[in-house]
């Protein structure tokens, strides 16, 4: 690794150890890829070869049981003296590619995040009087052998369920219904590595798109640039309102459901879904079978979820940059200009590490062109 970061690699069935010698001496790179849909993901690079009598029947790491399916990974780098756990998750896969050429054939194992084993039994199963804050929890309890601390936000709107009135029904696994709830009011459902290793954050609520920024990313400024390419997409057609109308099945009066803006924390001074009007998408509403404040509710969350009209995709060096890179959080860009510098929420980075680099790249996004601020953390 480069000077100033080490990899830790961690690996076993139960509890997992550092990596002996065999693995380590065969690693040739690590890519980890965090994102706020979806589970993160890793990929592990080995060298594999035959090198004396052992070897005649088979590569020797294909047999090394540290590399079974489910066995635990911990993945962690040491930045400026300082540890960051990258990824706690599962093997799930393995990809063996021969070669001719001596010294160039690879053994590739990949996995995703201890949220897949959320994602292994569908279940049928009844959540009698209780709202999305309370399942989402005892969900998560459900798996704290993994580690998982819950971190869940209540919604803005909560319509506690009434036994003689109606129901909550899960078909499908447990992670598929943390994301169905979540997406009933524009949330996500994640989980962070960390802080410490065996311990994760399980995170249920909406985008992070407030708090202390990240160390800013830097284009076009001389020796402070740490950017190496960035580009920009503004799509006019993303944002979204919603009109219409519900038969609220407690009064059985039509209704009007209507959005108007985003409930986000704005992060442009120009909002697309603002400075477009008139010519922005608009959708019927079109729900069944709800009241009012649960279609005031979906409709607003279709709103929230649509309004990321501008995205940029770009590559930063570790080294340059000084710091990593997080996901699912916000960060300051300076040096393109004032239509795009300012704050950005961070939808993905992928973390690629080789022998003599180490570098990410990234997704930001947010609603609209124009800085709401002066300067940016450096």
């Amino acid at each position: 690794m480069l000077l100033g970061t080490q990899l830790t690699l961690l690996i076993g069935p139960t509890v997992a150890v550092p990596a002996p010698p065999t693995l380590t001496e065969a690693l040739q790179k690590v890519q980890v890829e965090h994102r706020d849909q979806g589970q993160s993901v890793f990929e592990i690079t080995f060298q594999v070869g035959r090198s004396g009598p052992s070897d005649l029947l088979d590569f020797a790491l294909l047999s090394n049981p540290l590399l079974k399916a489910f066995n635990r990974v911990i993945i962690m780098v040491t930045l400026n003296a300082i540890p960051r756990v990258l990824m706690d998750g599962m093997i799930t896969n393995m990809q063996l590619s021969p070669s001719n050429q001596p010294g160039a054939s690879t053994l590739t194992v990949t996995g995703e995040d201890v949220s897949v084993m959320m994602d292994l039994e569908e279940k049928s199963v009844e959540h009698p009087a209780q709202d999305e804050t309370i399942i989402a929890l005892k969900l998560i309890a459900g798996y704290a052998q993994y580690g998982l601390i819950p971190m869940v936000i209540p919604p803005l709107m909560i319509d506690p369920p009434i036994p003689i009135e109606r129901i909550p029904v899960q078909q499908g696994t447990d992670l598929s219904y943390l994301r169905e709830i979540a997406r009933r009011h524009a949330y996500v459902f994640y989980v962070i590595p960390g802080p410490a290793p065996f311990t994760n954050t399980a995170y249920w609520g909406p985008p992070v798109r407030v708090g202390v920024p990240q160390r800013a990313l830097s284009v076009s400024l001389g020796g402070e640039t740490n950017v190496d390419t960035i580009n920009f997409r503004n799509n006019a057609l993303q944002p979204t309102l919603v009109s219409g109308q519900v038969q609220d099945r407690m009064t059985n009066q039509s209704m009007p459901v209507r959005t108007f803006a985003s409930s986000r924390p704005p992060l442009a001074a120009f909002p697309a879904w603002m400075f477009n009007q008139p010519n922005i998408r608009r959708t019927q509403f079109r729900g069944s079978g709800l009241n009012t404040m649960q279609s005031m509710s979906q409709a607003q969350s279709t709103t929230d979820s649509s309004v990321d009209a501008v995205t940029a995709e770009g590559e930063v060096d570790v080294l340059r940059y000084g710091d990593l890179l997080q996901a699912r959080t916000i960060v300051g860009l300076r040096g393109v200009g004032y239509s795009y510098d300012g704050f950005w929420y961070v939808k993905r980075v992928r973390h690629l590490m080789e022998k003599d680099t180490y570098r990410q790249s990234f997704t930001i996004t947010r609603e609209g062109l124009g800085s709401t601020t002066p300067a940016v953390i450096p």
